[in-house]
This record gives C-alpha cells, sequence and structure tokens, in this order.
C-alpha cells in the first residue's frame, strides 16, 4: 500500500506518523522499513518526482523503557524500526544507513532541527525526503505530527499475532 494505491484513500491521503502507522496495522502490516540497502534500493526505484516524501516506520526511542545506556546520545544511538523492533545501526557508523548529510540547518540526519532551532516538537519519527534539500533520496528526522504518505508492507509478526500464533 503507498502513494501507488489504486485506492484514491491511499493514494491521495497525508497521515501523521501514529494515524499512518495505525491504518497499516489494522490491516496487519506497518509501515515500511528498510533493514538491508537491497530492499531500500528495490524501494527507491519505484519513487519519482511526484513523490517528495513518505514516513517510515522509522521511530526515536524517546518515551518510557528508552532509558538504557544503550539508546544514548539519542541523535546517535537512539533509532529503531518500530514495526519489528529492530534498533537501527548509530546514525554516526558505517553501517547500512541513508541518512541525509544535509537538513533545513544545512546540518547531518539526524538533526532534530524543528525542536532546537524552532522551539516545536522533537524530530523523532523518521522520513524518506526525495531531494527535499538537494540531497538525493534520503532519510530524515521529522517531528511526527507532519502528515506524509505512507508506505505499508507485510509484517509477520503482525499477522502471526492475529493468528494465535
Amino acid at each position: 500500500m503507498s502513494w501507488q494505491d489504486s485506492s484514491a484513500q491511499v493514494r491521495n491521503t497525508k497521515w501523521d506518523w501514529f494515524n499512518a502507522r495505525n491504518y497499516c496495522r489494522k490491516r496487519c502490516m506497518d509501515l515500511v522499513s528498510f533493514e538491508t540497502q537491497q530492499e531500500y534500493d528495490w524501494v527507491k526505484g519505484f519513487i519519482d518526482g511526484s513523490v517528495p516524501y513518505f514516513w517510515t516506520s522509522g521511530r526515536k526511542c524517546n518515551f518510557g523503557g528508552c532509558d538504557k545506556p544503550e539508546f544514548f546520545p539519542k541523535l546517535i544511538n537512539g533509532w529503531f524500526w518500530s514495526a519489528n523492533q529492530v534498533k537501527m545501526p548509530p546514525t554516526n557508523g558505517n553501517q547500512f544507513h541513508d541518512w541525509s548529510h544535509t537538513g533545513g540547518a544545512g546540518r547531518p540526519q539526524p538533526d532534530n532541527r524543528e525542536q532546537a532551532q524552532q522551539g516545536g516538537e522533537e524530530e523523532a519519527c523518521m522520513a524518506v525526503l526525495n531531494n527535499f534539500y538537494g540531497d538525493g533520496i534520503k532519510w530524515h528526522d521529522v517531528a511526527c505530527h507532519h502528515e506524509k504518505p505512507i508506505i505499508c508492507e507485510d509484517e509477520p509478526g503482525h499477522l502471526q499475532f492475529v493468528l494465535g500464533k
């Protein structure tokens, strides 16, 4: 399910991150996650100029239970794929990630710009932006209240839970 969906409800709608995730989960799916370069490259192959951005299941651990030392500092070690609870590698490391080298403030992502510079909400959700800052198709931290299109993907754990397995 994505901006390419035959249903106008999906194709033409933008959701904040929480409602986007709930929409996918009601269908035993979740927002897309990218654990491998191959999966990411495959999805990027469908993105053209008509897709400025979309939500992923990427999330910063900034809620109860996230006070474990391995999550600090949060901008580097606090990111995970909420779809399957897989922790992302450090944002400054050399394991697979595609965080942008720039953003609205011209700083590498994630940068929590909306909160740090504008006094807004914490940028605790991850979106893929399509050359939004002249940086190509890249990962950006974004405040979760922004509305974006979605890509839902099958999540075996959700289906197994529903089936009682």
